[in-house]
């Protein structure tokens, strides 16, 4: 094992804050981290592993699990919608994922760690919080649609400052 230049560990790290960033994007996929730190898929897995002991999959399916794990504690949202915000596409690898790095399934979890007495936040707000409410033409890619602009508050001031019949 050879010891990765400071050059290299400052691409690595370049890949490891995009996965902390983006870490709920379910599109990051590991040929989109790899382009972070300028190398092919291949390469990027064997000098991720070597400089931080796992590989970018474990640390960003990690990092996913941990922030699962805060919403389960704390949201009032259903196992679904959480697997769905924390970037997994499917219940089935959520589920597995998480039971393998926490040893107990999502319902488990939040049954063992949610006590009595402490109100959960509302899942409406978590939802608006983690960025779940996404428009319907931005999901699709395109633009999204911006409101009607109104009036200037001076306009309609002035409008009803005139006095009747002018």
């Amino acid at each position: 094992m050879t010891t990765p230049g400071l050059a290299q560990l400052r691409a690595l790290r370049q890949a490891k804050d995009a996965m902390d960033r983006d870490w709920a994007d379910p599109a990051l996929d590991l040929d989109a981290v790899a382009a972070y730190a300028g190398y092919s898929r291949f390469h990027f897995v064997r000098a991720f592993k070597a400089a931080y002991g796992e590989t970018p999959g474990q640390y960003l399916s990690r990092r996913r699990i941990e922030r699962a794990e805060e919403l389960l504690r704390s949201a009032n949202l259903s196992v679904t919608e959480i697997c769905g915000l924390v970037g997994f596409s499917s219940l089935g690898t959520f589920s597995a994922r998480f039971k393998a790095e926490t040893g107990v399934s999502p319902s488990e979890y939040r049954t063992k760690h949610v006590r009595n007495g402490a109100a959960l936040i509302p899942g409406c707000y978590a939802m608006l919080w983690t960025g779940g409410f996404r428009p319907r033409t931005e999901a699709a890619g395109a633009t999204p649609k911006r409101p009607a602009e109104r009036p200037a508050k001076s306009a309609i001031l002035e409008k009803r400052t005139e006095p009747p019949g002018a």
